[in-house]
């Protein structure tokens, strides 16, 4: 395993991070101790501690990571590394040079034990790669399978019969995608091929385009270790992913759009990554067959493209998904992407286009909308989205998951939730798959 990809939720490194900075605590806090020096140490412990609480409660007020509060777990962690940290440098009063040394040191060991620990809590960032923004995957080589088919006959649950020597899970990896037709500058796109994808004569299966939220990266994982656990359930059958990047390389809201300033995100998606499925991966070749998904940022893209190309694809999946695209930087987006036009903007809201749609262009579809139940701004997007939806014509499913905020658990839950759903319309399971 590539140091890129090292576990960083759970496993090994959490651990030995944690005792380490324990360690360096525990040298701090065993000296001998003068009134000066105790004074100074403690009150750089509460000073740090009320900081913390303080720089969490600006956060929310300033809505830097949308509009949803901090999880409760964020306030302990930042105000007792800052504590620590407060601590560490008051005792550099009356300290002897090693130890001067090792309080310095140690702040920047306590720094990094809160990082691993808040992401740890979202659970959106699960190795080394992801949380430095980085891909943590080689690339992959694509099966030599021939171009996509016709929707089978029979549906894949029936029909296809695991050969001997099929893997026990899936490949994970990147391919960068050609932007011929946007000039995108996108990162490499996280593909997952389903054990069912690596066999001779491989089966044409369904396609799922995913998108993930924003700040973050089009990294695999989350819906890799998803779809493993559904294939292990089902033969060895799931849809093959791309996990495309509607963000670009700049990592900025593009709202899913096509605009001078950001680059043209939504032709890429749309145009530039269906192509390349379509010529270089053995997929059905029929809309009720594909999904578009995406994840808080990359759900109000999924929602808003299954909105506005019902002929591309059948299936919706927007987990904790934001309400549209730019929802988070209203007057921005409206300024930079629609160049000023409130009306173009308004426009462009999935809710919208799905009310100005003629009657019946949504037959057939079926759309799936999850957000935690610790996440009630979220619940109430989801609310409005999946009312929208129905009112509509699509076929829809609406599910809050117990006990999770706008964190990694919502996105875990909520593809199993979206697969459960999609699993048999895919024509990948006979009734649930639970």
């Amino acid at each position: 395993m590539q140091i890129w990809q090292l576990p960083i939720i759970d496993g090994a490194v959490p651990i030995i991070v944690y005792t380490i900075a324990g360690a360096f605590l525990l040298i701090v806090l065993v000296r001998r101790w003068n009134r000066r020096a105790m004074l100074w140490a403690a009150g750089g412990a509460l000073a740090g501690a009320g900081l913390g609480v303080a720089l969490v409660h600006v956060v929310d007020r300033m809505q830097l990571f949308g509009p949803a509060p901090l999880p409760g777990f964020v306030v302990p962690w930042a105000a007792g590394v800052l504590a620590a940290s407060g601590f560490a440098l008051g005792a550099l009063v009356g300290a002897r040079w090693w130890r001067r040394i090792v309080s310095a040191f140690a702040v920047l060991v306590f720094l990094v034990a809160a990082a691993v620990g808040i992401n740890a809590g979202f659970g959106l960032n699960p190795t080394l790669a992801t949380l430095f923004g980085v891909s943590g995957y080689d690339p992959l080589d694509l099966p030599d399978v021939g171009p996509t088919t016709d929707v089978p006959t029979v549906p894949l649950a029936q029909s296809f019969v695991p050969p001997a020597g099929m893997p026990a899970k899936g490949s994970r990896g990147t391919q960068v995608i050609p932007a011929t037709a946007s000039g995108f500058a996108a990162r490499p796109v996280g593909i997952y091929l389903p054990p069912a994808a690596l066999v001779p004569n491989a089966p044409a299966l369904p396609l799922v385009i995913m998108m993930m939220g924003h700040p973050g990266n089009p990294d695999p994982t989350a819906i890799s270790d998803v779809l493993d656990e559904f294939a292990a359930r089902n033969h060895g059958l799931a849809p093959i992913v791309i996990v495309a990047d509607q963000v670009g390389s700049a990592n900025a809201d593009t709202a899913c759009a096509d605009s001078a300033a950001f680059g043209r995100a939504r032709t890429y998606v749309t145009q530039d990554v269906v192509a390349w499925a379509k010529t270089h991966l053995r997929i059905i070749n029929d809309p009720a067959f594909w999904t578009i998904a995406g994840y808080s940022n990359g759900g109000g893209c999924a929602i808003s493209f299954g909105a506005d190309y019902p002929t591309l694809w059948k299936n919706i999946l927007d987990i904790s998904g934001e309400p549209f695209p730019g929802s988070e930087q209203v007057a921005n987006i409206t300024k930079t992407v629609y160049g000023g036009s409130s009306e173009a903007f308004e426009a462009s809201k999935p809710v919208n286009i799905l009310a100005a749609a003629p009657a019946g262009t949504y037959a057939g579809m079926t759309a799936v909308f999850t957000a935690g139940s610790a996440d009630p701004a979220y619940m109430a997007h989801a609310d409005t989205l999946a009312a929208a939806a129905r009112t509509a014509g699509m076929a829809v499913t609406r599910y809050d998951i117990p006990g999770v905020g706008h964190t990694g658990d919502a996105l875990k839950l909520g593809l199993v939730e979206g697969f459960t759903v999609l699993y048999p319309v895919l024509g990948l399971s006979v009734g649930q798959t639970r």
